[in-house]
């Protein structure tokens, strides 16, 4: 079973969704993440692939993306196993589209 940590900033994105989203959210999370990072293999209806344009210190794993709705999105990234043998995931952001947007320069 992973195990998960949150970002700040996701937490004030979690905050935003409406209590519907957020249910939405976790039961994909329990029903679909979870069992796909035990077996290794992602089905193609969470849509996971790497951010593109992400620049992150050398080592570190890229941040991935993941669909939950149909304007659902999520950004993670695995951490430093803190279970040794299981995979620690580290989520970044939640929202729809918008999340992608970098902001000003």
């Amino acid at each position: 079973m992973p195990t998960f940590a949150t970002t700040a900033r996701f937490e004030r994105d979690f905050k935003r969704l409406s209590a519907q989203e957020k249910e939405r959210f976790k039961e994909t999370i329990r029903t679909k993440f979870v069992p796909d990072m035990t077996t290794g293999r992602f089905r193609p209806g969470l849509r996971v692939k790497p951010v593109q344009g992400v620049r992150l210190p050398a080592g570190e794993h890229p941040v991935m993306e993941m669909t939950w709705a149909p304007d659902g999105r999520a950004t993670w990234q695995f951490g430093k196993e803190l279970r040794e043998g299981e995979p620690h995931v580290i989520w970044r952001r939640v929202g729809g589209h918008e999340i992608f947007d970098p902001g000003p320069a």
